[in-house]
């Protein structure tokens, strides 16, 4: 089978503080998406990655993708108004046989994560990596009062990438764009039309990029790896 990649690489940065697309910010020297490219140019299982960004970071994306040697990247396709139109986008550019989304601004992510995602879309049909929830979890009401405690067992946080058969989650997405269904990931789009998707072990260190302290982090994380110095 061959496998694809869809790197959604469009944030704007606003949480960062950042006046542009914060994959273009850099730790240790090293722009944020080039290691959340690196991760999947170099695993095995990978055969294809399209990246998905805003139409004025294409020429950005391509100069990093040139800059570092990457030679899986097949496409660098322009997103959509949201973030269920730029995977859709990206979609149609996979031609793998298994496609595995992943937010480009998750640059920790390891082959462990990857493969963990691949294996279990194999076997049960649809996978997204994940991690227990370690906070006792409340819901509240509109005026902000607590209103239930749901079980902390059964609570994950759900992560990057999420891994479907390339026909069935694109199906979806049509099925989505026709009825205008808007999901913050793809897994949600799995669940409205009646998917079931196996949660893979994932790893707490695989978080979202998304405020300054996450890039202190993240800088730790990868010198502790020995990818920066």
């Amino acid at each position: 089978m061959k496998i694809t990649a869809v790197i959604v690489a469009g944030g704007k940065g606003t949480r960062m503080g950042a006046e542009r697309n914060k994959v273009f910010l850099t730790i240790g020297g090293r722009e944020v998406i080039h290691f959340t490219l690196s991760a999947f140019e170099w695993n095995k299982n990978i055969d294809e990655i399209v990246v998905v960004t805003g139409a004025d970071d294409i020429d950005a994306c391509s100069e990093t993708v040139r800059g570092s040697g990457f030679k899986k990247v097949a496409c660098i396709t322009e997103g959509g108004e949201t973030r269920r139109q730029s995977v859709y986008n990206g979609l149609k550019k996979a031609t793998g046989d298994i496609v595995l989304i992943h937010d480009g601004a998750r640059a920790l992510v390891t082959d462990k994560e990857i493969n963990a995602a691949l294996e279990d879309c194999i076997h049960f049909g649809a996978a997204a990596v994940g991690v227990k929830c370690k906070d006792t979890l409340k819901t509240a009401d509109e005026k902000g009062y607590i209103t239930g405690t749901p079980d902390r067992e059964s609570t994950y946080l759900i992560q990057t990438p999420q891994a479907f058969y390339t026909a069935d989650i694109l199906a979806m997405h049509e099925r989505a764009a026709k009825e205008d269904f808007n999901a913050t990931d793809d897994c949600m789009i799995a669940e409205h039309y009646g998917k079931r998707v196996k949660i893979s072990e994932g790893s707490y260190d695989n978080i979202k990029l998304t405020t300054p302290i996450d890039m202190i982090i993240a800088e730790e994380i990868l010198r502790g790896r020995g990818e920066i110095e």
